[in-house]
């Protein structure tokens, strides 16, 4: 089956690929890199020829209000109307659990127009809702750093491995579409401050985490239960102190092999897709 990844050279697109490849499908990884632009449409047709199903990874290049929103609503158009024309039959897409709850953000916003433009478009589609990832937390520890000090909601959190992320979606990609929404989540909850204080530490970062109700994540303020899913959401396997000391023996084996020595835990640089 071809299988086609948009985004699939970041760090949920690569892992796709390699799972689909694995299982025999010929998966294509679709990005500004291969000369497939979804923004302008370059090089999209000649991706989906031939392709039964999308699998979309994409993230916006550019997180301002206006841009976003622009790169979600246009490369989600240019997707579906060229999966039309070239016949493909299931569109997923990876999307966040919460964004209807986190509208403060203009990146969430711009998701939600995302969801809603596949609901009503003309492919049959799975939406796949993920908790944020393990690999991330550093991330938002770095949008809410003031010098030494990381201000964090204690808010509840139920994260998951990137790798766990991409199997569900290639599980998704080759199933029949459910034309609705599957949530999938970590088999832990932990307090979002908690989580960021143990990452921070485990990468010899000195900032200190502090709990902060008012806090933003992305631009939005949370309650308790803002980024954890439903009663029905899937578990994925992974648990973070496995993920975590599989990381750090990582780290270790590479620098014992002469690679550059650095933290073992980074600070997220990538988006949420």
């Amino acid at each position: 089956m071809k299988i086609v990844a948009v985004g699939g050279t970041g760090l949920i697109g690569s892992k796709l690929v390699e799972k689909l490849r694995d299982a025999g499908h010929d998966a294509l990884a679709a990005s500004p890199d291969s000369g497939v632009d979804t923004l302008t449409g370059e090089g999209l047709a000649e991706a989906l020829e031939g392709a039964q199903v999308v699998v979309d990874v994409s993230n916006a290049p550019n997180w301002d209000e206006a841009a976003v929103l622009e790169f979600f609503e246009t490369s989600t158009r240019n997707i579906l109307s060229g999966e039309e024309r070239a016949g493909v039959s299931h569109h997923v897409v990876l999307s966040v659990v919460g964004t209807e709850r986190l509208q403060e953000s203009g990146y969430f916003r711009a998701k939600l127009a995302q969801e809603e433009a596949i609901r009503v478009g003309p492919i049959p589609y799975t939406i796949v809702r993920a908790t944020q990832f393990f690999e991330f937390v550093g991330r938002i520890a770095d949008s809410n750093s003031d010098g030494e000090t990381v201000r964090v909601p204690p808010v509840l959190i139920q994260p998951e491995a990137a790798d766990d992320v991409a199997a569900a979606l290639a599980v998704a990609a080759v199933g029949a579409p459910v034309n609705g929404t599957v949530e999938l989540a970590g088999p832990e909850r932990f307090r979002l401050d908690e989580l960021a204080g143990r990452v921070l530490a485990a990468g010899r970062d000195p900032r200190q985490v502090t709990a902060d109700v008012h806090a933003r994540y992305f631009g939005a303020e949370l309650d308790e239960r803002s980024l954890v899913p439903g009663d029905d959401a899937r578990i994925a396997p992974t648990r973070f102190d496995d993920w975590l000391s599989r990381t750090i023996h990582q780290d270790v084996t590479r620098r014992d092999a002469g690679g550059r020595a650095e933290p073992p835990i980074k600070p997220g640089k990538e988006s949420t897709s």
